[in-house]
C-alpha cells in the first residue's frame, strides 16, 4: 500500500551525529517537525534551529516552499535563517582578516537565499556591505600591498553577496550613495585583471542604471566609454558581455537629446570595429548572452534613425530644398546649363520640373510635398542623398537609365526610395524597443560606421535590377515591392558576415530564381480546388487536426523550460513545465540551470490540476504584461506571453522563449480545455499534412485527369441473372 501523500520520507543530517531516517508529515508545522528532530538529539532551543536542504543550494526550508521536500531528500539540521544572519553580520566585522574572509565567503554562499536574505537585510546588512566598500580604506589598501591575493578575494566575496542580495528586489537601488558609485565604477578600471571583482562591478552598474533614472545620471558621471572599451580588446567573453550589456543600459536609459551624443563617441572611440575584431570575429562561437546584448546594441543604434524617420519636410525650409537640388545637380549637372545662366524664371521652371519627373517624384513641380509623409519623413531624403554622394555612378546610372525608357516603363527613384526606406524600417523594426528574449543580430551592421544607409544603396539598385527583370510598369509598383522585400528577407536569414557577403547573396537571388522559389513552395502546398478534393479534404480533416491535437500534448508531455524575465539577465532563472501523460495534471517548479533534455515530473515540486484550469489569455490580457515596466510596451514579449487562470484569483504566468513554442503551448492548453486550435502553426500543420495526405491518396490517379462531376450512374441492365443468391 502506497504511504500516504502528505508523508514524505527523508534523511536529516546534524554534524557530528549519524543521520536520521524519519518520516515528515506535511500537514504538521514546520516549527513542530523542528522540535521533534532536536528532540531525537536533545537540542535545547529549537526555535534557533532550521531545516534546509543539504545539496549544493543549502537553501532554508519555510512553510512557502516545504512542498519541494520530495521522498528520500536529504536535509540538514542548522541554525535558522535569522540566528545565521545575525551570527554573519557580526564575523564580517571580524578584526582578524582570516575570519572576516571566510564569513563574507559564507555570505556570499548564503545570499542566493531569499529568506536568509530577508533576515540579513532586517539587520541593515547591505548598509554594512556599501560602508565596507565604501570605506575601501587605508587598512583595505595598506592589506592590498601586503596581502593582494586576499584583499582580492575580500572584496569579490563582498559584491558577489551585494548582488545576491540586490537580485531578490527587497532593497531599492535609488538608496545607494555616489560615493558607493564612485568606488563600484573605480573598481572598473583598477581591478581590470581581477575577472570576477570586474564582472560583478559591471554587473551592479548595469543594474543600478537599468533600476533607477537618478542613479543612471550619477553612473554616467562617473563611468566613461573610454573606460569601458579596454574591457572589449580582452579575451574573457563574460567580460565582454557584462562591458556592452552595461553600455546597452546607458545608451537605453539615455535621455532622448543625449543619445546622439553618446552615439557619436561610440563613433569616436570606434566601438563598432572594436566589437567586430574583438567579439563577432574573434576565434570563438558567440553565446546566447552575448547574442542577445549585440542584438540590444544593433536595435538601440537603428533607434536613432527614428527621429528623422518621423521627421516631415518643411516646403518652406531652404536648407532642406537644398538637398532636392543637390540630388538634381548630380543627376544632371553635366547636361544642363549652371543657374546663373541667362534664361527666363518660367524655362528654368520647366527644366527642373522635367528633371524631378526624371528623378522619380509624384510631385514634379514641389517634390518637397513626396517627404511629408511620415514615416519614412526626412530619413528617405538622407538615404537618397547619401546614396547619390558616396554611390554617385550607380545613383547616375540609375537616374539617366530610367529616364531614357518609356514613361510607363520607368523606376521612379524618388517614389522607390520613399518606400524602400520604409519597408527597411519595418524591417529592422527602427522605433521598436529591443525584446528581452531575441538573440537576432546580424553581423554585417556592424561593418560599417554608416550600416543603415549602406544597405539602402544595396537595396535601391537591387530594387532597380528587379524592376528590370519584371519588365514592370507603374502599376506593378507593390508588386516589385513585394518581390524585392522577399529577396531582402531570404538573403537576411542567411546571416551574412559582411555587407558585401549580403549582396552577393542578392545576386543569386534574382527574380527568376524568386520565381523558381515562389512555384516549388506552391508545389508542396499545392490546393486543389475541384470538388471531389475539397470533399476529400473535409473527410480528411478531422483526422489531421486529432493527429495535431496528439503532437501538441506529447509536447506538453515532454515539457518546456521557460525563462524567469528579471532586471539582469545574466542571474538566468528558469522554471519547467510539463503535463503528466495521463493529460490531468500540470507539474511545475524552479530550476538551477536550464536542463539538458527533459525534466522528471518528481523534481518539480508544484501541481496544477487541468480540471481546475478557468481559461487560458494571451498578450495583452496576461495579467502579467498589466503590470508596470518595460516587458508592458515590448511588442514581441507581448506576443509570447500567455497566462493559465485558475481557481478565483489563481494564474501561472509564461513567456514562451520562440513563437514556435508559444503555438505549442497555447495550442496544447486550448486541446486540453475542449477549445479550438488556432494558432498560426496549427494553419501551417494543416495545410501541409492535408496537402501530404491528399497527394498520397491520388498516387494511385496519376496523370488521370480528375472530373468535376461523378460520372453518370449506368441504366439498370435487362436481366439479373449473374446475381449469385447466397440463400
Amino acid at each position: 500500500m502506497p504511504p500516504p501523500a502528505d508523508i514524505v520520507k527523508v534523511a536529516i543530517e546534524w554534524p557530528g551525529a549519524f543521520p536520521k531516517l524519519m518520516e515528515i508529515d506535511q500537514k504538521k508545522p514546520l516549527s513542530s517537525i523542528i522540535k521533534e528532530v532536536c528532540d531525537g538529539w536533545s537540542l535545547a532551543n529549537h526555535d534557533q534551529f532550521a531545516l534546509q536542504h543539504a545539496d549544493s543550494s543549502n537553501f532554508y526550508i519555510t512553510e512557502k516552499n516545504r512542498n519541494e521536500i520530495k521522498n528520500g531528500a536529504i536535509l540538514r539540521l542548522t541554525t535558522s535563517p535569522a540566528q545565521n544572519a545575525q551570527q554573519l553580520h557580526e564575523r564580517i566585522q571580524s578584526s582578524s582578516m582570516d575570519a572576516k574572509l571566510e564569513a563574507l565567503k559564507d555570505l556570499a554562499n548564503y545570499s542566493r537565499d531569499v529568506t536568509f536574505a530577508q533576515e540579513f537585510i532586517n539587520l541593515d546588512g547591505i548598509s554594512l556591505l556599501t560602508q565596507m566598500v565604501e570605506s575601501g580604506t587605508e587598512r583595505y589598501q595598506k592589506l592590498q600591498k601586503i596581502m593582494k591575493p586576499c584583499f582580492g578575494d575580500m572584496l569579490s566575496f563582498t559584491l558577489t553577496a551585494f548582488v545576491e542580495l540586490m537580485d531578490h528586489g527587497i532593497v531599492s537601488w535609488d538608496t545607494f550613495s555616489v560615493a558607493f558609485i564612485k568606488k563600484i565604477a573605480s573598481y572598473v578600471n583598477k581591478f581590470a585583471s581581477d575577472i570576477s571583482i570586474l564582472q560583478r562591478s559591471l554587473a551592479i552598474l548595469e543594474s543600478m542604471v537599468l533600476n533607477s533614472h537618478d542613479l543612471y545620471q550619477k553612473v554616467a558621471q562617473e563611468i566613461t566609454i573610454g573606460q569601458l572599451i579596454p574591457h572589449l580588446q580582452g579575451t574573457d567573453q563574460e567580460i565582454q558581455t557584462y562591458t556592452i550589456a552595461v553600455i546597452n543600459a546607458l545608451f537605453l536609459k539615455a535621455p532622448d537629446d543625449k543619445r546622439q551624443e553618446m552615439a557619436n563617441i561610440l563613433a569616436q572611440k570606434q566601438l563598432r570595429s572594436i566589437i567586430l575584431t574583438h567579439v563577432i570575429r574573434a576565434q570563438r562561437a558567440i553565446n546566447n548572452e552575448m547574442a542577445h546584448q549585440l542584438y540590444v546594441l544593433q536595435v538601440l543604434t537603428f533607434n536613432l534613425l527614428e527621429d528623422r524617420m518621423m521627421t516631415k519636410m518643411d516646403p518652406q525650409d531652404q536648407a532642406q530644398r537644398d538637398i532636392i537640388f543637390e540630388l538634381r545637380r548630380i543627376a544632371f549637372d553635366a547636361e544642363t546649363e549652371p543657374n546663373n545662366s541667362s534664361g527666363s524664371i518660367e524655362k528654368r521652371k520647366s527644366m527642373y520640373t522635367r528633371d524631378y519627373k526624371k528623378l522619380g517624384f509624384i510631385n514634379h513641380v514641389n517634390p518637397a510635398m513626396d517627404f511629408t509623409q511620415t514615416p519614412p519623413g526626412m530619413l528617405a531624403l538622407d538615404n537618397m542623398l547619401y546614396f547619390a554622394k558616396h554611390h554617385q555612378d550607380a545613383y547616375i546610372r540609375i537616374v539617366l537609365e530610367n529616364s531614357s525608357r518609356e514613361d510607363k516603363h520607368e523606376c521612379p527613384f524618388g517614389r522607390s526610395s520613399i518606400e524602400l526606406t520604409k519597408m527597411l524600417c519595418e524591417i529592422l523594426k527602427v522605433g521598436e524597443l529591443p525584446s528581452e528574449t531575441c538573440n537576432d543580430f546580424h553581423p554585417m551592421f556592424f561593418t560599417h560606421d554608416r550600416s543603415f544607409e549602406e544597405f539602402f544603396c544595396i537595396c535601391i539598385q537591387l530594387l532597380n535590377k528587379t524592376w528590370k527583370e519584371m519588365r514592370a510598369t507603374s502599376e506593378d509598383f507593390n508588386k516589385v515591392m513585394q518581390v524585392v522585400k522577399e529577396q531582402i528577407m531570404r538573403a537576411l536569414t542567411t546571416k551574412p558576415s559582411s555587407l558585401d557577403q549580403f549582396k552577393s547573396k542578392l545576386q543569386n537571388l534574382s527574380y527568376t530564381e524568386i520565381l523558381k522559389i515562389r512555384q516549388s513552395e506552391r508545389m508542396n502546398q499545392e490546393d486543389f480546388q475541384s470538388r471531389p478534393i475539397l470533399e476529400l479534404k473535409e473527410k480528411i480533416q478531422p483526422e489531421i487536426l486529432e493527429l495535431i491535437k496528439q503532437q501538441r500534448l506529447n509536447r506538453l508531455v515532454e515539457g518546456t523550460c521557460f525563462r524567469k524575465l528579471n532586471s539582469r539577465r545574466r542571474q538566468d532563472k528558469f522554471w519547467y513545465c510539463r503535463l503528466s501523460p495521463n493529460h490531468k495534471v500540470l507539474h511545475y517548479g524552479d530550476l538551477e540551470e536550464s536542463p539538458q533534455g527533459e525534466v522528471p515530473h518528481d523534481s518539480l515540486q508544484d501541481k496544477l490540476p487541468v480540471a481546475d484550469i478557468k481559461a487560458v489569455v494571451t498578450g495583452k490580457d496576461c495579467p502579467h504584461m498589466k503590470e508596470k515596466g518595460a516587458l508592458k510596451q515590448n511588442k514581441e514579449v507581448l506576443e509570447l506571453a500567455f497566462s493559465i487562470l485558475y481557481d478565483s484569483s489563481g494564474q501561472l504566468n509564461f513567456i514562451a522563449p520562440d513563437k514556435h513554442e508559444y503555438c505549442v503551448w497555447t495550442d496544447g492548453l486550448n486541446a486540453l480545455l475542449g477549445k479550438d486550435m488556432l494558432s498560426d502553426l496549427t494553419r501551417n500543420d494543416l495545410d501541409t499534412l492535408l496537402s501530404m495526405e491528399i497527394k498520397l491518396r491520388l498516387l494511385d490517379l496519376e496523370n488521370i485527369q480528375i472530373p468535376d462531376a461523378p460520372p453518370p450512374i449506368p441504366k439498370e441492365p435487362s436481366n439479373y441473372d449473374f446475381v449469385y443468391d447466397c440463400n
